[in-house]
């Protein structure tokens, strides 16, 4: 459940963090950033656990000691805490923004603050094309070349959020409108119900209930407006309303008649480019369409619903994640969209990494997890010797850590459990395309990920072979992350598709659809394409504490962007089907 104080305690847990790591500080910046991690993961909010038990209560959130139990209890009484304004005031800088751009992390951006005074993204971009930066010892002129490109791709992506970021909230907005006896119905319409990946406005669109009364209305906006998460009302009317949230982007509520409810769902669902297209067909076959329903003349011939307008035009209906004029038109004029992908289609996950790399979770703890989300199976998928900031394991202790998943696995057919904990690694990619760990300790796994997770900028040419070399590496099934992109943070490295594609189909190897928010990686347009040569996916997440694990709905929502159908992807399978697809 969204809660705000939680989110906010969470954001200030990893601020300490950074800041401790920008001072050089050892061990501490883990333990506040798992903290914050636990925080973000709590079906009980912090309030409440400190009111039924006090600061004994919350040391027993993952992470927690007393030091921080004190901190969290001083933010809950007093909605601050005097340790991250000291450590603030000692670096004075945006460490948000300047850490955002790719490869400065708290000590770079420490040492700029130091040497040149650079306190903001601002200052950052004038001293950089000033060439200051070149000049410090560390950086050097393709830093500085780094630096820059960092900057105008922060810049492209500024006043928009991530898709996980914004849905909770919505969500939670939306479910406390719809608990009002004055509201009859509510939908996410615009890019959220389109589920683009990065967000910059929401709307909400209401139905008032037929028996409300007269100041129906009025009651339903003077609650909306004064919701905790409310930073500023731009406007409030009878039928709508625009809000900035306090996580800085805009929402609007707009209460509609139900005769025409269809209508303007369809209309503010967009896309823009979706809808001119449908009013040029409608506008073909004599009709006019509005946000108001679907015009014969003056006589209204829908409206109501979204499908009794795509049905007058000749369409079948459209789903909403596939509303972006890029085919969905003709495919639906002809009967031939393709049934996408359910957001209850999976039967497993096989990117998740357990306490034996540094996540935060026990593979038991993980089972657990999958078995309460009604999957058949889940992948355990620690890092491998090379990624020696997660813990990566050498091929003793993923042996080691096997010896366990087979015990696991034996309690369960013990207790008749119908499900099995699956055996793999994300196996790092290296700069020559090699594997890190050796293909004896590969081939003793169910399955092998290997991703890469270093040397980012390579020539197209050499990063294309680089993964085409792993792919056809025989223990490898599954590429992670295939472009490496970091949504708002890190562009996709250079590499062709085109032929990533052609050697996945040739050497059997899935990619991956990351459902992990920062990544969703692949995108839409990768997945279409990947669907066009043939290439099997898989929709994982990527998760390192068991939360993420429902970071799932995100990775489906990109699939289904992407056309992608059940038998796209291979995670529909049972474990039976699933092991034999792999085996081949």
């Amino acid at each position: 459940m969204f809660d705000l104080m939680d989110k906010e305690l969470a954001k200030i847990f990893f601020g300490i963090a950074d800041l401790l790591e920008a001072s050089g500080v050892t061990f501490k910046p883990f333990a506040y950033r798992r903290a914050a991690l636990a925080l973000q993961d709590m079906e009980k909010d912090a309030s409440q656990i400190y009111k039924e038990g006090g600061i004994k209560a919350l040391q027993n959130i993952p992470g927690v000691g007393v030091s921080i139990a004190k901190k969290i209890e001083e933010y809950l009484k007093t909605g601050r805490i005097a340790y991250y304004e000291r450590l603030k005031k000692k670096l004075p800088v945006a460490l948000d923004d300047l850490i955002a751009v790719e490869g400065l992390g708290p000590k770079r951006a420490k040492i700029l603050y130091e040497k040149l005074g650079i306190a903001s993204l601002k200052d950052l971009e004038i001293a950089a094309k000033k060439h200051k930066i070149a000049q410090l010892v560390g950086f050097g002129p393709k830093s500085e070349a780094n630096i820059l490109e960092g900057i105008e791709f922060q810049k492209h992506d500024r006043g928009r959020f991530l898709l996980g970021q914004i849905l909770p909230v919505a969500r939670e907005i939306k479910t406390k409108l719809e608990a009002l006896p004055e509201v009859a119905h509510v939908d996410i319409a615009g890019s959220l119900a389109r589920r683009k990946e990065t967000i910059g406005d929401v709307d909400l669109l209401a139905i008032i209930a037929p028996k409300a009364g007269r100041d129906a209305n009025s009651r339903v906006m003077n609650f909306f407006t004064r919701l905790e998460s409310v930073k500023k009302v731009w406007s409030k009317g009878q039928t709508k309303a625009s809000l900035r949230m306090v996580e800085g982007f805009d929402m609007d509520l707009r209460l509609l008649p139900a005769a025409s409810y269809g209508a303007a769902l369809q209309y503010f669902t967009g896309s823009k480019e979706h809808n001119v297209a449908l009013r040029q067909i409608a506008k073909n076959k004599g009709f006019k369409l509005s946000e108001y329903g679907l015009f014969y003349g003056r006589k209204i011939v829908a409206a109501q619903s979204e499908k009794e307008i795509y049905e007058k035009l000749g369409l079948q209906w459209i789903p909403p994640e596939l509303r972006e004029d890029v085919g969905e038109i003709e495919a639906a004029a002809n009967n031939k969209l393709p049934r996408l992908i359910g957001y209850d289609g999976l039967k497993g996950d096989l990117h998740c990494h357990s306490n034996w790399d540094g996540g935060k979770n026990s593979i038991t703890q993980i089972a657990e997890a999958a078995m309460a989300m009604d999957y058949e199976y889940v992948g355990i998928a620690d890092h491998t010797k090379m990624l020696k900031i997660e813990n990566g394991l050498d091929e003793a202790k993923l042996a080691r850590r096997d010896k366990e998943i087979d015990k696991l696995n034996n309690l369960f057919k013990r207790e008749n459990r119908n499900f099995v904990v699956l055996k793999g690694c994300e196996a790092n990619i290296l700069k020559d395309g090699s594997i890190d760990i050796n293909d004896k300790s590969l081939a003793e796994l169910d399955f092998v990920i290997a991703g890469i997770h270093s040397n980012f900028k390579m020539t197209k040419d050499k990063m294309t072979q680089r993964i085409i070399r792993a792919m056809e590496n025989p223990n490898v099934d599954i590429i992670s992350h295939p472009t490496g992109r970091l949504i708002k943070k890190r562009p996709e490295y250079q590499v062709d598709f085109e032929i990533i594609c052609e050697a996945a189909h040739r050497t059997g190897t899935i990619l991956e659809i990351n459902s992990y928010p920062d990544r969703l990686d692949l995108n839409d347009i990768h997945i279409r394409r990947a669907k066009d040569f043939g290439v099997k996916m898989i929709i994982n997440t990527d998760s390192h504490i068991i939360g993420q694990m429902r970071f799932v709905e995100f990775g489906i929502a990109q699939a289904r962007r992407g056309w992608a159908e059940k038998h796209d992807i291979i995670n529909t399978y049972s474990a039976k089907e699933l092991l034999s697809f792999l085996k081949k």
